[in-house]
């Protein structure tokens, strides 16, 4: 998107396309916070102390198209110019031998014709490699090294445009430039579906040309140790998701709502709304696919750190009918509302009964403020009745 590229503030262009929420208080500290993805997908590594560079030449090509573009076209420019001046000090030394330089008889044939100089087998050097042929120099059969440095001169030159047009090629298609219209929301929330707790996230593609097979994967990052005492300072763990389509692959025709349910084995089972604030883990979304106009595979990638969970919230609705046409409002992508959510984890959820424990409490809360705007007195009674219902709400089974 045009953030990446620093053409728009991201604050502007977010707010406008995937976000229309208030920054937290926590927001400034989030951005100082370590990540190990950036919210534009770059992996947040630096590889040092790399002993051994010889390996990057290994493999020529990948490292072209890794440069820059710039870094690219320069070594493109110095490969034609090296070679052109390597050739031409073969034709000027092929000229010298045969003592083409200082002749001027017509009935003696000379190697190339009309070389008197450096500049003018300069010239036929470029002539020979890029296919000009302006007709006033050329190679005749006196001399059989200069038909070899012929020959050997066209397939460098050749070679050189291959390499040329085929690192320019993959540059322009690569498939990290689709993923500039893949986009995820801002924040990630946390709050009922269900009856259960589902972390939540949003993606959509503002392209018209589809993702095919298109799968999204999800990885808890963060520091933990082993019962030895190994510390693993990275430590990835995957988390299982929710397809709203109910199939192995996305149909992202519209933005789709991914959900994780938190259940006893995911790792956010123990995270409660005040451990947002001080937990330093880190949830990486990949989403991966074909691209439908060209084939090549692509990767779009986002992190959401834990001040960037909103707990008790859920997204708004950006699909609408419109004239017997789905219409998909892009400003409200990132919006969210609160709803009512549990304050406490998944696993207090589980051991307190679930929601419906949760829904009697409410209810009984609601009698209680009926029953003191009707008159004191009918507090007791009230008391006495609401205790035994929770009481057999919890151990009788009821929510089980």
């Amino acid at each position: 998107m045009l953030s990446r590229k620093g053409l728009l503030p991201d604050d502007y262009l977010l707010t406008r396309l995937s976000e229309d929420v208030q920054q937290p208080k926590s927001a400034t500290k989030a951005r100082n916070k370590a990540r190990f993805v950036a919210k534009n997908g770059t992996c947040n590594v630096a590889h040092t102390n790399i002993r051994e560079q010889g390996r990057f030449l290994q493999d020529v090509f990948t490292t072209l198209v890794d440069l820059r573009w710039l870094h690219t076209l320069i070594i493109f420019t110095m490969s034609f110019l090296c070679s052109w001046l390597l050739f031409a000090m073969a034709w000027w030394l092929i000229a010298f031998a045969h003592g083409d330089l200082d002749r001027t008889g017509d009935h003696l044939v000379p190697c190339v014709t009309d070389i008197h100089s450096f500049s003018s087998a300069f010239l036929f050097s470029i002539e020979v490699q890029v296919t000009i042929g302006f007709g006033g120099r050329m190679v005749t059969e006196e001399c059989l090294s200069a038909i070899m440095v012929l020959i050997i001169q066209n397939i460098v030159g050749l070679l050189i445009n291959a390499i040329m047009l085929g690192c320019i090629f993959m540059k322009t298609a690569q498939a990290n430039r689709r993923a500039e219209t893949l986009i995820f929301s801002k924040h990630a929330v946390i709050c009922l579906r269900n009856n259960k707790l589902c972390f939540m996230i949003r993606l959509g593609d503002l392209r018209k040309s589809m993702i095919i097979s298109a799968t999204v994967r999800m990885q808890v990052v963060m520091r933990s140790s082993t019962p030895e005492g190994e510390v693993i300072p990275l430590d990835q763990i995957d988390i299982h998701m929710d397809n709203p389509v109910g199939t192995n692959g996305l149909f992202l025709v519209a933005p789709l709502i991914i959900s994780h349910v938190i259940s006893t084995d995911s790792p956010l089972y123990d995270l409660a709304p005040g451990d947002l604030q001080n937990n330093d883990m880190e949830v990486i979304v990949v989403l991966e696919g074909v691209v439908e106009t060209t084939g090549i595979t692509t990767q779009a990638r986002t992190s959401y750190l834990s001040e960037e969970i909103l707990w008790g919230q859920r997204f708004v609705p950006t699909v609408s009918v419109e004239e017997g046409t789905y219409a998909v409002d892009y400003s409200k992508f990132g919006n969210t509302v609160k709803v009512p959510t549990p304050s406490c984890s998944a696993k207090k959820m589980d051991e307190t009964g679930g929601t419906a424990w949760l829904k009697l409490h409410d209810q009984i809360f609601v009698i209680y403020l009926l029953a003191w705007q009707c008159h004191p007195v009918c507090m007791l009674p009230l008391w006495v009745v609401s205790r035994m219902a929770l009481l057999e709400g919890y151990t009788g089974g009821l929510f089980h």
